[in-house]
């Protein structure tokens, strides 16, 4: 004789404690930019630094890439709803790069980072400075492909994706709070994927 228990499916598997609510898990890693994706030489590469004071310093690639970097591995959260886990990554800490620039973060609050083609977004400078954020040159250990933001991108992994800026070529510290190409069309100023930051209101 068969019994059939109706609505029983099997056991759940509980949820994994690394993905924020609201996120699916992703495999692959999707590619999402606004406009083409820039090629970016190394050879013209530069990143451009500017103080709260106006002081101002330069990058070269030459210069980034003779700074101590960091092998990480990382949970990557899109605010588009995946989030891909263990993800390994080489960069230089942000710290390092600011005082390789000759620039002193101290009196900052906040920070407006540049990328090419006209990218920008906006965090407070603490979360820069706390050892969590990287100017990341290596993904998987190949140097960043460009659709990745190749051959620099900024890497902060605790908030959503779109705060690590692909491309990037500028960090300007700020004592005011300025936002960002997103958010100033509507994405949330700060977007902290555990407490689902996605929108203005969230």
């Amino acid at each position: 004789m068969n019994v059939v228990t109706r609505g029983f499916h099997g056991r759940r598997r509980p949820p994994d404690p690394r993905i924020p609510p609201g996120q699916y898990l992703e495999d692959g890693f999707p590619v999402l930019s606004i406009g083409a994706t820039p090629n970016v030489r190394t050879e013209t590469w530069t990143l451009d630094v500017v103080g709260v004071d106006g002081s101002r310093g330069r990058l070269t690639w030459a210069d980034l890439t003779a700074l101590r970097t960091e092998k990480v591995t990382v949970d990557l959260h899109c605010v588009t709803q995946w989030s891909k886990l263990g993800t390994t990554w080489r960069g230089v800490p942000v710290p390092e790069v600011l005082a390789a620039a000759g620039v002193d973060p101290s009196d900052a609050g906040y920070a407006l980072v540049l990328g090419h083609g006209g990218y920008s977004t906006n965090l407070p400078v603490a979360d820069l400075l706390g050892g969590d954020a990287w100017v990341a040159t290596h993904y998987e250990g190949r140097p960043l492909a460009p659709e990745h933001g190749g051959p620099a991108r900024l890497l902060v992994p605790h908030l959503y994706l779109w705060k690590s800026a692909k491309w990037v070529s500028g960090i300007e510290l700020l004592r005011e709070d300025r936002p960002g190409f997103w958010e100033q069309l509507g994405y949330h100023e700060y977007g902290d994927p555990w407490r689902e930051q996605r929108y203005v209101g969230d």
